[in-house]
């Protein structure tokens, strides 16, 4: 029997009848080709999502008018007739796979572009400043420009409809167009689309107005918005209530919700820090007043989602970046198999990290995500015997890839379990996604048949090597710290031993602000020291993915941790850690100096085993980097062999 019997019953989305209550919400791919159209990619991307058993697909964000936004280049369109053929083939795809799929529709991004058409500032509800800079205006639209918008709106509708979509889902949350007519802080039109919460809902009803002259009365349409925007002025839950029960008036059938803006965009792509669930709180501000259903998604998983749906708390459940990482996370579910399903580690660095640097959608767990056309994993036409040395993402990915392409393959790790560096680095429960990753790969060797060999070490003239026909080399990283004086002695402790058990003090001093100092420095005053991050450059986490970056730093001034940035550790004492900083030395008491100075590649073996044919050296050991660099690397190395 299921332990998810609610998530998996069938369910009506308005007049739809899903085959199950979970949905993937729009999220972003930039697949599109440079005029609009819906690319290979794209269409690869969502049928390997509706062969994967989601209730209801829904679409990234497609444009519906490029008169009032500068083109993106690699976003769907619906503005023109061209526009139709590829995403009714694209459809048609997906309903050949089982799916059923939901357009959702857009009307402009208003205040968020860096600019607007001629060089002008953007247009949006009213004269609000710009995102990018608020102290440039937006240009406000006319009445007749709003009426114009809307026209081409209706014409967009018309052509969803021409491409057999099954629903239609509008875009109005995230601080985008129909957010800024519907918000106060961004709305102070006195013509029909402004006013009290009502009548800045006009622009968003005349939408829904549209959409059932359309497609009918009985046409599933839903739309989501964000309970709360998360700044001072943004919605309050009153005014929250009040716009869904408008929007259900109108002529929703379902309303989807979450939280955040571009103000306040840790919400908006909730990270690690911030938890399971963390949307639950905004459906539970709507449901008890509303008739038609809520869905809600934001750090769900599976026994999460069947829990809120049981306890009545939404009516729908989505899973986003976690069918990125894997797109066969419902199907698994269905047939009891929830622990191969491959989790979202939360990271949001090539998925919400790529988007928003204008590249295309990736996944760093999952390096198939948005390249299902051309990533795949034939079967060999050989069988070789690969030996695979190192136990981390990249040497656990590898090992993966080959043996599902079919080869024999024994892993060697010198240290007692899995994992590499993500092993310690998991400790903190707000990482403990990394550990459910470790499992699973833990999972996949035993299904796969790779031979596991732990407290094993390897050289280059072993025979597990010199007898083996490829050879992966993942041996990772050896920590590094600059020659500061005192750093090998008592009171010094490295990051990666603190994280295996290693004692530290009441006050610690973390001596390097990169992403492994910071969570550290997070993990320690979340349990109760008193801590301070000293780092040389002029922030810390500086390379991390603006989304989780800011998380963390709230998380950090949440939880009195102190930083000080462009300071460099000069000594490690018995009871301090001196700094020279731009006002000269700094004296800072400490029981503990956690070193989180960085890490080198160990080249060891990869220089051993240089003038070997068939050797593939992925991770670490080449150049340390982040987790997903790895993962793709050994996914590489174990396709190539």
């Amino acid at each position: 029997m299921t332990r998810h019997p609610r998530m998996l019953e069938p369910a009506r989305w308005g007049s739809l009848e899903l085959p199950n209550r979970t949905f993937m919400p729009p999220m972003g791919t930039h697949t599109a080709n440079a005029d609009g159209t819906i690319s290979a990619s794209g269409v690869a991307y969502l049928v390997a999502r509706a062969r994967g058993g989601v209730g209801l697909l829904i679409t990234e964000s497609i444009q519906t008018q490029d008169v009032y936004d500068l083109p993106t280049g690699s976003t769907i369109s619906l503005t023109h007739d061209r526009h139709v053929a590829p995403l009714r083939d694209a459809v048609a795809e997906v309903h050949r796979a089982g799916g059923l799929i939901s357009a959702n529709l857009t009307p402009g991004l208003g205040r968020i572009m860096p600019g607007g058409p001629g060089g002008l500032p953007p247009f949006s509800a009213s004269d609000c400043p710009t995102l990018m800079d608020p102290s440039v205006r937006c240009r406000a639209l006319s009445t007749e420009q709003v009426e114009d918008i809307l026209d081409r709106f209706r014409a967009a509708t018309r052509r969803a409809l021409e491409c057999g979509f099954d629903a239609i889902d509008l875009h109005g949350h995230t601080g985008y167009l129909t957010d800024q007519f519907m918000a106060a802080v961004w709305n102070t039109r006195t013509d029909r689309f402004g006013g009290d919460v009502r009548g800045r809902a006009t622009f968003a009803t005349e939408m829904i107005r549209i959409v059932r002259e359309e497609g009918g009365a009985d046409f599933p349409l839903s739309m989501r918005i964000s309970v709360r925007q998360g700044f001072p002025g943004g919605r309050t839950p009153e005014e929250a209530r009040e716009l869904a029960v408008i929007l259900q008036d109108a002529g929703l059938d379902v309303l989807l919700v979450d939280a955040g803006s571009y103000e306040a965009i840790d919400y908006s792509f909730p990270s690690y820090y911030m938890g399971d669930g963390v949307y639950l709180p905004d459906a539970e501000v709507v449901k008890p007043v509303l008739r038609i259903p809520v869905a809600v998604n934001g750090n769900l998983t599976p026994d999460l989602a069947e829990q809120t749906l049981a306890a009545g708390t939404a009516d729908f459940v989505g899973f986003g970046r976690m069918v990125i990482a894997d797109p066969d996370l419902v199907r698994k579910v269905a047939e009891g198999r929830p622990e191969q399903v491959r989790p979202c580690i939360r990271c949001n660095e090539l998925c919400i990290g790529n988007v928003v640097a204008g590249k295309a959608l990736g996944c760093s767990v999952n390096p198939e995500a948005a390249q299902e056309a051309t990533r795949v994993l034939l079967p060999t036409p050989v069988v070789r015997a690969v030996t695979v040395v190192g136990g981390g993402p990249g040497g656990l990915e590898a090992a993966r890839v080959a043996a599902e392409r079919g080869h024999k393959v024994d892993l060697y790790e010198r240290g007692p379990r899995l994992g590499g560096v993500l092993e310690p680095a998991a400790t903190p429960e707000f990482k403990r996604e990394l550990h459910r990753m470790v499992d699973w790969w833990e999972g996949e060797m035993a299904r796969l048949g790779v031979t596991v060999h732990l407290g094993h070490e390897v050289t280059a003239d072993a025979p597990e090597v010199t007898d083996a026909d490829a050879v992966v080399v993942a041996t990772g990283s050896t920590p590094w710290a600059p020659p500061v004086p005192g750093a090998d002695g008592l009171s010094a402790v490295h990051v990666l031993d603190f994280h295996r058990g290693a004692h530290v003090g009441p006050r610690v001093v973390v001596c390097g602000g990169g992403l492994s100092g910071a969570d550290a420095a997070l993990e320690l005053a979340l349990d109760g020291h008193e801590v301070t991050i000293v780092e040389a450059a002029p922030q810390i986490a500086a390379d991390m993915v603006v989304h989780n970056r800011v998380a963390l730093l709230r998380r950090l001034a949440e939880v009195g941790v102190r930083v000080l940035t462009g300071h460099r550790v000069t000594a490690v004492g018995g009871d301090a850690v001196a700094c020279e900083g731009p006002d000269g030395p700094v004296e800072l008491p400490a029981d503990t100096a956690l070193l989180a100075f960085g890490v080198r590649p160990d080249r060891d073996l990869p220089d051993a085993l240089a003038d070997r044919p068939a050797t593939h050296v992925v991770g670490d050991c080449v150049q340390p980097s982040k987790v997903g660099d790895a993962i793709h690397a050994g996914y590489a190395a174990g396709a190539a062999i």
